[in-house]
Order: structure tokens, then sequence, then C-alpha cells
């Protein structure tokens, strides 16, 4: 009987605060040593082991002395790009851990009419594995579409499909909108499939189908992820022992921290009931040595939402011990200030609605820019989140962000107007 660990979403860079991005880091360590400790024979990363595919270089250095660990334990690691750190030119920080001999990608794709892919055979276990990559609005759709699945289904052997895209069938219902791959899209018949992209854990049996699994986000890398924590999401990774078939997944909790969720639901109130509102529900929690999630949501009878003192509530609950404060007031709103609200929690999808929402205040005459324009933009703020590269200069960094804009919005704009 052999053994691997699945994992996905590590999004390591994530996390901007310094105590949650020391938690975030905690995460991945823990899981890691988890599996080195259960003496899996290798890791999968189903994709998103960073948030961009050019991450912070301290992110960056941390990530591959712990992933150097494993691989000189004599365990292989096995990835896939996500969404967040895939490169269209193989210049992610993916394609310089797999240079340098720390990991492995596994999407090897055979030129043809059809898109074949080759498999990456374990050298210690047999097992064989391949996949397809995750891109910015489930672009990856198209490859699901042309991929040679009959050539897949043919191979025999332990075989495991690698891919990160959200599956059609399986969706959460509050994440109905998220762009998603037809199961029917996937080839049938193979043992594992490892998913990643959906920050939510899930197992799916499905006839003719080996275990479909999704681990779900490692740590969190929204506002929204960590909520779910608090109000008792388990994070972690899943355990699969394996010989001609998989048995059932065994999901490891991975807890750096705990989180302590609150919500106060202000409708109708004035500010000053509020604040008396807020301060009996911060009484009634312990918070010593947690993380604390608190959402504030609903609409103030009078009054403005900044008479809601983040910063008081904050030196309260630091006072009591709280590890992390974070106060999510997306959802409040009063009667005399109109605000818009968006309730979405997948965050592209949000960012899109958002976009689409200022594009439909333009006067704009292109109906193809009105038409695309929410992804365009959405397109081109992923660009503009990456950071400078290992050695790279300040002026080679502008020139290929000016370039990347390019190829979002597929101009070629010449010197003279740059």
């Amino acid at each position: 009987m052999y053994r691997f660990a699945h994992l996905s979403d590590c999004h390591l860079g994530a996390q901007k605060q310094p105590e949650l991005r020391e938690l975030e880091f905690q995460a991945f360590r823990m899981a890691l040593d988890d599996a080195l400790e259960n003496e899996v024979d290798f890791m999968i990363i189903a994709g998103d082991l960073f948030h961009s595919n050019i991450p912070n270089m301290e992110t960056v250095k941390r990530a591959t002395l712990e992933l150097r660990r494993v691989r000189d334990e004599g365990v292989p690691i096995y990835v896939n790009y996500g969404s967040h750190d895939y490169s269209p030119s193989n210049t992610s920080m993916i394609d310089i851990l797999e240079t340098a001999g720390v990991i492995e990608k596994v999407v090897r794709p055979i030129p043809g009419k059809k898109l074949g892919l080759e498999f990456t055979v374990d050298e210690k276990t047999g097992a064989k594995i391949t996949g397809l990559s995750g891109r910015s609005r489930a672009l990856e759709v198209d490859y699901f579409r042309s991929l040679d699945r009959e050539a897949l289904e043919a191979e025999d052997g332990f075989r495991i499909f690698l891919f990160h895209s959200a599956i059609t069938q399986f969706k959460p219902v509050d994440l109905a909108d998220m762009e998603s791959v037809d199961l029917n899209l996937f080839p049938r018949g193979l043992e594992y499939y490892a998913g990643g992209h959906v920050h939510r854990k899930g197992c799916y049996m499905e006839e003719g189908y080996g275990p479909i699994v999704y681990p779900g986000a490692l740590f969190g890398s929204y506002a929204g992820d960590l909520e779910e924590n608090a109000r008792g999401e388990d994070r972690g990774y899943y355990l699969v022992e394996f010989s001609e078939k998989a048995k059932t997944p065994e999901f490891r909790v991975i807890r750096p921290a705990d989180f302590e969720y609150m919500e106060c639901d202000v409708t109708g109130k004035n500010s000053r009931d509020t604040a008396l509102l807020i301060g009996r529900e911060m009484g009634e929690h312990d918070v010593k040595g947690k993380v604390v999630m608190f959402k504030i949501r609903g609409e103030l009878s009078s009054g403005r939402t900044s008479d809601i003192d983040s910063a008081w509530i904050r030196r309260e609950l630091e006072s009591r011990g709280a590890r992390v404060v974070q106060i999510n007031r997306h959802g409040l709103s009063t009667r005399e200030i109109q605000k818009v609200r968006v309730a979405e929690s997948d965050i592209p999808a949000l960012e899109r609605r958002i976009f689409r929402e200022k594009l439909a205040g333009l006067d704009i005459r292109n109906k193809s820019l009105m038409k695309r324009g929410d992804s365009l933009a959405v397109d081109l703020l992923r660009k503009l989140e990456n950071e400078m590269a290992p050695g790279e200069k300040k002026e080679e960094y502008e020139r290929r962000v000016i370039e990347e804009a390019e190829a979002v919005m597929g101009v070629n704009l010449d010197d003279d107007n740059r």
C-alpha cells in the first residue's frame, strides 16, 4: 500500500498582515510535517501554491526551504499551475522551482490534433500523474474541450488527474456564479482526481470515476476564507492510500490558530445603540489567543457608518487577548447614505461585478469593450499585482508589466507612446 498527500490553494504570500502571513506559512509547514510523519511516498499540490506567479522574495525563500526539506526526504512534489500562479510563458516561480529540482510540473502536452497529455510516472510507486493547469476566468475549459480523453482512459495503471477548476456538478450553492467545467469533459475511469481552486474541502464519488477530491484552501487567502474558518470550516489536506485503487481519502485538519466568529446585525439601530450592541457581543466571547473575525452588517436607522469605530473595537478585543482582529463592514449601510452593495463570496466574480457596474455608468460606444471590459479589467488587475522578480531591474520590471498589459488588452504600443 502506498500513500500520498493532496494539497491545494496554499496561496503563500496572500496575507498582508504580518501575523496572518505567519499563520499562513505555519499552516503550510504543518501540512508538510504531518504528511512526512504519515510517511507519504509523494505529494501533490493542485495549483495556487503561491498567491501570485511572482511572489515576494521572503515568501519564496521560506517556501523553497520547506519544499527542499521535503525533497531531501526523498518525497517528490508534483504540481500544476493554479489560476494565481499561472504563467503563459513558463516564467512563474513554479517554473523556477522546477528548474531548481524542488518540484515537478506534470502538465506536459503532446502535440497533435487533440490535446494529448503525457503521464509523469512516480519512480517509487509507479503512479501515473497528469492533468491541466487552471487559468483565470476558467479559460482552461478550452483545454478540456480539446482534450484527448480516450488516450488518457486507455492508459493502464494507477492514474491521477490533476486540475485546478470548479466542476459544474459539485459547486456549492452559494458559489453558483463561479465559472466551472462540466464533469463530462473530464476523462473517465481514472483512479483519482486531484482538484484545486474551490476553497472548500469536498470528496465526491461518481459512477465511472475515481474519487474526485478538493482539499480546499490550506489556510485561506481572502477575508471570506478566514471568516469561514471562524465559522467552523476545517482546513487541511487529504491523505490518500492506494494500491490498484484509491481508498477513501482521509482529511487531515491543519489548524495553526484558533478562530472566533462574531456578527452583529445593526438593522434599524442608530449608531449609539449599535455601539452598545457591539460591546455586548464582544463581552460574550472568549477571544484570548484567537484570530477574531467580526462581521457588522445591516442598515443603520440614522447616523453614518463611519460612526462605528473600528479602532475602538480592535483595541477592546486586543486588550482581551485577541491575537488578530479582522472587522468586516462590507454589509454595513445607512438610510442616510445609500451605498452600492454587492453580495458575492467569489472574489474574482465580485471584482467583475464591480467593474460591470462601473462600465454601465460610462459612455463607451465600443460594444466589444462593453461586453468584455469587466474580464479585461480583472485580467489587467492581476498583472498589475505582480511584484518584481528576483534580480529583475526596475526598468525590466516596468517593461514586463507594460508587455503583459499589452498582451491582456491585445494592443502593441510603440515606444513613442509609452
